[in-house]
Parts: C-alpha cells; structure tokens; sequence
C-alpha cells in the first residue's frame, strides 16, 4: 500500500520488450555469399539475407557497405533482409504483400530477375517470365500480376518507362499500318467498309502473334459467318 507521499511506479510501456526493428545497416562488409552477408557494425555482427542483384552490387570483403533493411520477426526467430537500394527494398515489401509470398520467395523473385526485369514482368502480365523462377507456381505469378501490377508501376526507373513507351508506340504503328492494309485488301475483295471494320477489329481483339496474312484470315473467316 502506498503512503500519501509515495508516488506509484511508473508502468513499463506495453512495446518494451519488442524487438526493435532495424531499417538501415552502415558498416564494414566481413564476408560475403551468394544469398548472405555478415556487416560489422560497430563491433556486432549482422547477418543479412541478400538476393543476387543485391549480391552483385557489393564490394570486395573488408569494404565499406550500406544496406537497406527488412527485419522480418516470426515466432522466436528474427530474420534480417538486406538491399542495396530503397527501390529493391519497396519492390520487396511489394511482393511479400502478395498472398503466398513470403520473404524467402520473395528474395528468390529477386535473385531470378533484377528490379527492372521483375516490374517489367508483373506489369506486362509475363507469366512465363516470372513461372521460370524456381518456387514460382502459375497461380503465385497470376495473384503477383493481378495484387501488386498499378503498385509497382510507382517504383519504375525512367529508363524503363521510356522503354514502355517506346514499346506502346511501335504496337500502335504496327497495329494501325496491319489494320489499314487489312481493310485495303478486304475493300479490294468488295466487302462493304463497316462489315470490313467490324470484321478486322474483330481479328484483332483475338490477340496473339499479328500480321496481315492472320487477320486477313480472321477476318474472312468472321465475314463467311455473316
């Protein structure tokens, strides 16, 4: 029981004993593997899981390094994620938001692949691109395409978006140049210019590999339909 001039003790705070989460590692770099490293901070050792194009990027041992960190807390085991950039980092937290993914895939993802090639792949709807990856399972490499696609579109470089771009311009000059010699053939073969229309777009919307011949052939296959 408290006297009347003994102040109470004051409560630890509820997150005290909470592992203390580590975003940043600046240090000298003791040793280096393909899928880890050990950076001497101050005396302490850390290890860091790393995926290759981080791995890529790092000095010789006994160099100065800098990584961008994820710790990542699971029952009694406190795992740390290194990046070389801050970029890599948020593409990670992107794929780990993914249902399925967990971290270790998720360095898996980029070791198959840098970030560029990884934003390109999800963006693109490349499945084939990102199943080839060891542990990628088609219904991971749709839910990855379908949760994080518009997410990552923010951590593209601009050189990538330049090369977007490029890419966009040249389908619609070739999807328009096919398109009109397409029409020009059908109008030369006497079908009426709105049966033509309809009938090219159609051949279009089906996709796949295009070319004049293709959707010529497309396209007099819906006419006979008619």
């Amino acid at each position: 029981m408290l006297r009347d001039n003994q102040a109470p003790l004051a409560k630890p705070l509820a997150d005290a004993r909470a592992p203390k989460m580590i975003a940043h590692l600046s240090g000298t770099l003791l040793s280096k593997q393909a899928t880890s490293v050990i950076v001497d901070v101050g005396g302490v050792g850390y290890e860091v899981a790393i995926p290759l194009s981080t791995f890529y990027e790092l000095g010789e041992t006994g160099s100065a390094v800098q990584l961008r960190v994820y710790t990542h807390v699971r029952e009694d085991v406190i795992q740390l994620y290194g990046f070389k950039t801050a970029r890599e980092r948020e593409l990670f937290l992107q794929l780990i938001s993914v249902n399925g993914v967990g971290p270790g895939l998720a360095i898996k993802l980029l070791s198959g692949m840098n970030a560029d090639e990884m934003i390109a792949s999800i963006r693109t709807n490349n499945l084939v691109r990102l199943v080839s990856i060891p542990g990628v399972g088609r219904k991971t490499a749709e839910r990855l395409v379908v949760d994080v696609r518009d997410k990552v579109a923010a951590l593209s470089s601009p050189a990538l978006e330049e090369e977007f771009a490029a890419k966009a311009a040249g389908r619609e000059v070739t999807h328009d140049s096919m398109r009109n010699d397409a029409l020009s053939a059908l109008s030369n073969l006497g079908y009426q210019r709105s049966a033509a229309e309809n009938a090219v777009k159609s051949a279009l919307d089906e996709g796949g590999e295009l070319s004049v011949e293709m959707i010529l052939r497309r396209s007099l296959r819906s006419l006979a339909k008619a």
